[in-house]
């Protein structure tokens, strides 16, 4: 995985609550168990028409959005089934942060565990951040290490991440990455064991 430290993107808006797994990646991309090529089915169903040509009403489609690192969305963002596949499609569109007022508890686990880092901030807040992106392009920078959100025009909250989490982005790691951190531990158990 890569590291996260501290990141600066564009950010674009998906002002929607209860965004369920089904909703960013449906049923039928679910064939494969790699981490990769998920990026083109995310949203599938709100990006695409029924004859496969783009919406240029959903929200990620806007030119504005083009090459956005930072999804800011509304409460209850993952809820539904526990597919990490739906972390893999966000990461794989081009994803680093996904900022909302609330998360499905077992998708931000699987957020901290595929290198997608979740901030929850009040619903005051993100609503702020929304109204930010009215006008155009909006530059957002997410500091891990600090915990801190912040814009260029004065916008700044603090987060809490959770600390195993954290661990993971900070340092780069998934959890059989974290696990060989006390190789010497473990070989020490296991020679004691034996």
């Amino acid at each position: 995985m890569v590291k996260f430290t501290r990141h600066s993107g564009r950010a674009v808006t998906l002002p929607r609550r209860d965004v369920d797994t089904d909703q960013i990646i449906p049923k039928q991309f679910l064939k494969g168990v790699e981490r990769t090529g998920y990026g083109p089915a995310l949203f599938y169903d709100w990006r695409y028409r029924p004859d496969g040509s783009p919406d240029p009403g959903f929200e990620l489609n806007s030119p504005a959005a083009q090459g956005a690192s930072i999804l800011i969305t509304g409460p209850n963002f993952g809820c539904g089934s526990s597919r990490e596949h739906a972390v893999w499609a966000l990461v794989d569109y081009g994803f680093r942060a996904i900022i909302a007022p609330s998360f499905a508890d077992i998708f931000t686990s699987n957020c901290y565990r595929n290198g997608l880092l979740p901030v929850q901030l009040t619903g005051a807040q993100v609503d702020a951040l929304i109204r930010s992106t009215e006008g155009g392009l909006y530059e957002i920078v997410v500091d891990l290490d600090k915990q801190v959100v912040s814009d260029g025009r004065g916008f700044s909250s603090r987060f809490t991440a959770d600390p195993y989490g954290r661990e993971l982005l900070l340092k780069g790691l998934d959890e059989i990455g974290r696990t060989l951190l006390e190789e010497k531990s473990i070989s020490a158990f296991e020679r004691r064991r034996s």
